[in-house]
């Protein structure tokens, strides 16, 4: 390709206008732009797919220039010119970038906005979306980095996929459970417990008040405890928990194996044992997840994913891919849970752009907020909704934290916050249920809860001796790190 002919010169070279067929089809090397891959002109369609990449251009390459090449080269371009293109009509299946904004505070890099032809893709399918967005390009030589913000789905693409096995109004109806975030935990060592050891951990949340527990990212079927076995005593503990208290409970069983014919195997077991849902992790690949999408639905259980991994392509903010964009894949994809941020536990999370990923998984329209790092207004289609959920580092004395940031329709997931109780298993898993309760109560009663949070849980705890010991002992731990992954864009606030 031709990018400069110095590449020493330090300021972007000048654009030329896009070449006529006569010029376009001359053998050689040809830049992107002037391909046709960069068009300002372009009239989006409803039915195109757009992206919004993140460029730092190598020096000397113009920004538009950059912007055609990663338009071209995720759709139909290669580095030279060839006669096979006259075979079809090529202007129809080009990829066309329309729009270039520089990025704010920064002058190395710019916004470059892409529009597909839907017909570039096939039907119903991550696996071919990824592999034409995100396939070469991301090692192409003339960006020093690239990272894909965000995706606009358009609803006639939207509608050829599955969506989530149930949602979160049918979740919500399996469970009998309203009104309030759901309560889960991690079971915890995640590996080397014994399965029956790891049953009784299981049995002591859910009795004390959780609605869930789960298998790790990591717990699959180690020598140290296999996977049926786990499956066995983890449900003897969701049954006998379900047995004492008189509401469902579940525990996500991990069916992520090395094949979808033992992933299969160990989710068919997993529904013979009465579990309500199944869990997967995000390294199993896009196919799989489709294929355990399709099953969860069939078989009436519920699809946890794990977004397992994820970090090592969506914590930079030069380069990668953003977690907006795999939030909105694995809705595609049809599964009922993911994890998405707390905001305010132990894992990357800053408070915009984690309701930016709340927004994508839960709302039916999406609408462009750039700063919640939404670049596209999103319609559904009335696609179910995925339901969020927050783990990592969280505790019951930020309550009123997670309740204000993260809304209604979410699972807070305490590990260390329910297993690390001074008193015991179920008396962390009662904590974290008393500190929600008093919370929603608060909530429903027209409180300042947020302002009012840690008055609300100090009174709570004088009638709770399980609540009072794990504020006295979490009450002032918190994860205050910047974010690494912060929108470009901050709201400023406006005088009523």
């Amino acid at each position: 390709m031709t990018v400069t002919d110095d590449p020493k010169t330090e300021a972007p070279k000048t654009v030329k206008k896009k070449r006529d067929d006569a010029e376009r089809f001359k053998s050689g090397v040809i830049p992107y732009a002037e391909m046709g891959y960069w068009e300002p002109d372009y009239e989006i369609k409803v039915t195109d797919v757009l992206c919004a990449f993140r460029i730092t251009p190598q020096p000397g390459v113009p920004p538009e220039e950059a912007g055609a090449a990663v338009a071209g080269e995720s759709s139909t371009a290669t580095w030279t010119v060839v006669w096979t293109d006259r075979l079809t009509t090529h202007t129809h299946y080009q990829a066309k970038c329309y729009k270039v904004d520089p990025v704010n505070g920064r002058d190395d890099q710019w916004i470059a906005y892409i529009a597909y032809d839907i017909d570039l893709f096939e039907e119903g399918s991550i696996a071919n979306l990824t592999s034409s967005i995100i396939g070469n390009v991301f090692g192409f030589k003339a960006l020093k980095a690239l990272r894909l913000e965000d995706m606009r789905i358009p609803v006639a693409y939207t509608k050829t996929f599955q969506g989530p096995a149930h949602g979160i109004v049918v979740e919500r109806e399996y469970l009998g459970k309203f009104g309030r975030p759901l309560l889960g935990a991690t079971t915890k060592p995640k590996l080397g417990l014994s399965a029956r050891n790891y049953g009784r951990v299981v049995y002591e949340a859910c009795r004390g008040g959780l609605d869930f527990t789960k298998d790790d990212e990591n717990i699959n079927s180690q020598p140290f405890m296999r996977w049926r076995d786990r499956f066995l005593y983890s449900m003897e503990g969701v049954n006998r928990a379900q047995a004492e208290t008189g509401e469902v409970k579940g525990h996500y069983l991990n069916v992520t194996a090395a094949t979808m014919e033992e992933m299969y195997e160990r989710a068919e077991f997993a529904k013979a044992l009465g579990s309500v849902i199944i869990m997967i992790d995000l390294t199993v690949g896009y196919t799989a997840i489709q294929s355990m999408a399709k099953w969860a639905r069939a078989n009436g259980v519920l699809l946890h994913l794990h977004r397992a991994g994820h970090g090592t392509y969506t914590r930079q903010k030069d380069h990668g891919v953003s977690f907006r964009v795999i939030a909105k894949w694995m809705r595609l994809a049809g599964v009922d849970h993911i994890h998405a941020g707390t905001v305010v536990g132990k894992l990357e999370g800053d408070p915009m752009a984690t309701a930016g990923f709340y927004d994508t998984l839960r709302k039916d329209q999406v609408e462009v907020d750039l700063s919640k790092g939404l670049f596209f207004e999103q319609d559904w289609g009335r696609m179910g909704a995925c339901m969020p959920v927050a783990s990592g580092g969280i505790h019951a004395g930020q309550m009123h934290q997670l309740l204000h940031y993260l809304g209604e329709d979410v699972i807070l997931q305490f590990g260390g916050g329910t297993i690390g109780h001074p008193m015991g298993i179920a008396a962390g898993a009662e904590a974290n249920r008393v500190a929600l309760e008093a919370m929603v109560k608060a909530r429903n009663e027209g409180r300042d809860y947020m302002k009012e949070g840690r008055d609300i849980l100090k009174l709570a705890a004088k009638s709770n001796a399980a609540l009072d010991a794990a504020l006295d002992l979490w009450g002032d731990i918190t994860f205050d790190y910047t974010s690494t992954d912060v929108p470009d864009v901050v709201a400023t606030p406006t005088q009523s």
